[in-house]
């Protein structure tokens, strides 16, 4: 199919979603202009996706964009903001339209489940390639840092933990898996559950929180280093799915849920007087949570199975 320029490509595909609070001027000038809520604070994030290290490049363009929004998104999460704007920088060796029809179905599937709007970005020809950048708002105080755990607190962590990597030993046909298995596992790495709403909801009592994306042990490291703190995660509190559970043996699910990344769960910390406040939090809004650690004095960052440290790299996904 033959290719269309880049102002048709944009006003087909991307031009066409109704705009969301607080956008003056969308697509198709220089700039959008955009009014952020009062007496919030503007949070922003930007990730990028490269085809063939971040996700097959023959995968359907559909969930491929789904994908790049949701792990972008998860950075708002973690920060207890709400999503409000996104802009796209779109590599592509063709402007097929086929592809671009499935990849924009797919972006502003993810993007109304948000509440995001596209409001600019940019085309051009290269390698694929998916820069998504993702703004939102939080009140001054609000946002949840890496910054602030402290000796004692709790460290919990959303959902499941190594599905994300189980899903790409599936995708790179390390493992076998039956029809329901698989369609679990596509799902878990294409459409991960984004934790906005957990985030906005555990900001009220958490000390500190992270998207785990390069891996549980790492992320944690990353709040550890930024407080000035050590953490002991127990093994045996991991949520570990049934689904990973059933298709390999204990000690790679184990090394999966501690250093295979791509969950985009939420790990966070608490501090004890307020465990009362979260169980109270978790019991109304059925928040899928659970307690796995305790933040330490000290740099260390382990974890423990029955009394023994589980030798695991946490150094995490490395970009280069």
């Amino acid at each position: 199919m033959a290719n269309i320029n880049e102002f048709d490509l944009i006003e087909e595909y991307f031009a066409g979603q109704v705009a969301s609070y607080g956008v003056n001027l969308g697509i198709g000038d220089d700039c959008a202009l955009v009014t952020v809520p009062p007496g919030h604070q503007l949070a922003m994030s930007m990730d990028s996706l490269i085809g063939g290290v971040h996700f097959p490049k023959n995968a359907d363009p559909e969930l491929i964009a789904e994908r790049a929004v949701r792990v972008t998104v998860s950075d708002l999460a973690a920060m207890g903001a709400d999503p409000l704007w996104m802009t796209l920088g779109l590599t592509m060796p063709t402007s097929e339209s086929h592809w671009l029809a499935g990849f924009s179905r797919g972006l502003f599937r993810a993007a109304e489940e948000f509440n995001l709007c596209l409001v600019g970005g940019d085309t051009t020809r290269g390698p694929l390639a998916i820069t998504l950048q993702v703004h939102g708002s939080v009140e001054p105080g609000k946002a949840m840092l890496r910054s602030d755990a402290r000796v004692g607190d709790i460290i919990f962590v959303t959902g499941n933990v190594g599905d994300g990597a189980a899903a790409l030993a599936v995708i790179k046909k390390q493992l076998d898996v039956g029809k329901s298995a698989f369609g679990y596992m596509m799902q878990a790495y294409y459409s991960p559950k984004v934790r906005v709403r957990e985030g906005k909801i555990i900001n009220a009592v958490a000390s500190a929180a992270i998207d785990v994306s390069d891996g549980l042990m790492a992320d944690l490291k990353h709040i550890c280093k930024a407080s000035g703190v050590g953490a002991v995660v127990e093994a045996e509190r991991l949520p570990i799915s049934e689904p990973v559970r059933k298709l390999t043996d204990p000690d790679v699910a184990l090394a999966w849920a501690l250093t295979g990344g791509d969950d985009y769960q939420l790990c966070f910390t608490v501090p004890p007087q307020k465990i009362a406040r979260l169980e109270e939090l978790q019991a109304k809004h059925k928040l899928d949570i659970t307690a796995i650690g305790e933040i330490v004095r000290g740099p260390d960052c382990v974890c423990l199975s029955d009394g023994r440290i589980v030798e695991c790299d946490v150094s995490g996904y490395k970009h280069f």
